[in-house]
């Protein structure tokens, strides 16, 4: 449905118009028969041409495809493919030319939805991928059992779950078993990134990068005949960039969300990446923790991270990583 039509300069108020439309209230005033609301679900949409095109938050991703999008003219543009000028002009039409955005408040009120992949029959790729990578083998099953790893359907990602104090799943990080892929599922709250909690009360808590990082260390930990499941293993879901001032930085909402619901916390261990990121995300939370609780510095002994040096520790070659031949996301 592209067009080669000449340039054609458009009012900088238009242009801004159509990009601040977003594809929920362009589909109910321009294609309302093509609106399905998604089952079991509050505020979630898909498409009734492509009901794996699913429209929440004030986002919108097609996961069959790999790829979403913000607005209703980024949906044009790359489902529809209607050239810029054509998009835009749909956009600005009469109905919706008169089309203002909501007051910025009233999106913070609404709660996030998760958008999980799909689930794959079984998870056997993600197990061949996290033993290969070092993690035991009753530690994932035992993950898998209690809902916290899967696999998708869609590109075979090993997704790391984070529930809520009810269980509730609410935040997820999808990881490519081939290839470098990574990326949040749409919705994913970081207060409840991915942990493993201890089976009782316990005055400590270690802090890891990522997930996989995280269960590195639990392997590490059975490895040396101690007990994982006496501690409180955290991840961040990443690091951020301090600000140049230390203390100005701000405590990753995963680990204030963490102390403010284990009040006896009186010890965090770090075990950050050993790399420019990873050491100043350090040592800016030593600075801002440092008058509260006793901070322990315990980056990996070998590598730049605790799988790096868990498989080291293994006597595991690390494998480059491959990509699947039309593997788009």
């Amino acid at each position: 449905m592209r067009s080669s039509r000449p340039y054609v300069q458009i009012d900088p108020d238009v242009l801004e118009r159509a990009r601040q439309i977003d594809l929920l209230s362009y589909l109910r005033s321009y294609e309302p028969s093509n609106l399905v609301k998604v089952k079991g679900t509050t505020n979630v949409y898909c498409t009734a041409e492509h009901d794996s095109l699913k429209i929440s938050n004030g986002k919108w991703y097609w996961w069959s495809r790999g790829f979403g999008g913000y607005s209703a003219l980024d949906y044009l543009m790359k489902v529809k493919e209607y050239g810029f000028v054509e998009a835009v002009e749909i956009l600005t039409g009469q109905t919706m030319s008169d089309w203002k955005p909501p007051p910025p408040a009233m999106k913070k009120d609404e709660p996030k939805v998760l958008l999980l992949p799909p689930k794959n029959k079984n998870c056997d790729r993600v197990t061949e991928y996290l033993f290969g990578r070092g993690i035991d083998y009753q530690l994932i099953q035992e993950c898998i059992a209690e809902g916290i790893i899967f696999e998708s359907a869609d590109y075979h990602n090993a997704v790391f779950i984070g529930k809520d104090e009810s269980g509730t799943p609410k935040y997820a990080a999808c990881r490519g078993t081939m290839g470098s892929f990574k990326r949040d599922a749409s919705g994913s709250d970081k207060r409840y990134s991915f942990r493993l909690l201890a089976r009782s009360p316990c005055v400590s808590v270690h802090l890891f990068e990522a997930a996989i990082d995280l269960l590195s260390y639990a392997t590490y930990l059975k490895c040396e005949g101690t007990d994982y499941k006496a501690e409180n293993l955290l991840s961040l879901s990443g690091v951020y960039q301090p600000k140049k001032e230390l203390k100005e930085s701000k405590i990753p909402v995963a680990l204030t969300t963490f102390l403010k619901a284990n009040p006896q916390i009186n010890t965090i261990y770090l075990h950050l990446d050993k790399d420019r990121a990873g050491r100043l995300c350090t040592a800016a939370l030593k600075e801002l923790l440092q008058k509260d609780y006793r901070i322990v510095d315990e980056p990996p002994p070998v590598g730049k991270d605790f799988n790096d040096f868990l498989m080291s520790y293994l006597g595991i070659a690390r494998q480059k990583p491959s990509r699947e031949r039309g593997d788009a996301r």
